[in-house]
């Protein structure tokens, strides 16, 4: 089954996992969401598997960008609302694989939901 990486091209956590899926013949394919912005299922869906607060990256420039309202994140309609307007705020990688979703790149994590 052919694996789903979501990021951004010049992200270099993106570049380490993809290199990482390359190096082990993972097949893949590759969603940057700048150019694909997400869609409010798939983020519904996400948001079922892990909560918004593991999806969003509260580090990046784009969250410290934010007003106090908009990162008070009060349900998961905001949540999904400001990640397809700013679709940076995503910790990235998200890699779907199967029934999984793994957000951010840990090897070990990767290598055992891949068994590689």
């Amino acid at each position: 089954m052919t694996a789903t990486i979501y990021g951004i091209p010049n992200c270099d956590t993106v570049r380490k996992a993809r290199k990482f899926l390359d190096k082990h013949g993972v097949d893949y394919d590759f969603h940057d969401v700048r150019e694909q912005p997400l869609h409010a299922e798939t983020l519904t869906r996400w948001l079922q598997q892990v909560d918004r607060d593991t999806l969003i990256n509260k580090r990046s420039t784009s969250w410290r960008q934010l007003s106090a309202d908009e990162q008070q994140l009060a349900d998961d309609g905001v949540a999904i609302e400001l990640l397809q307007r700013y679709p940076t705020l995503m910790k990235r990688p998200v890699l779907a694989y199967q029934e999984q979703l793994l957000v951010g790149f840990k090897e070990a994590q990767w290598q055992q939901v891949l068994e590689v």
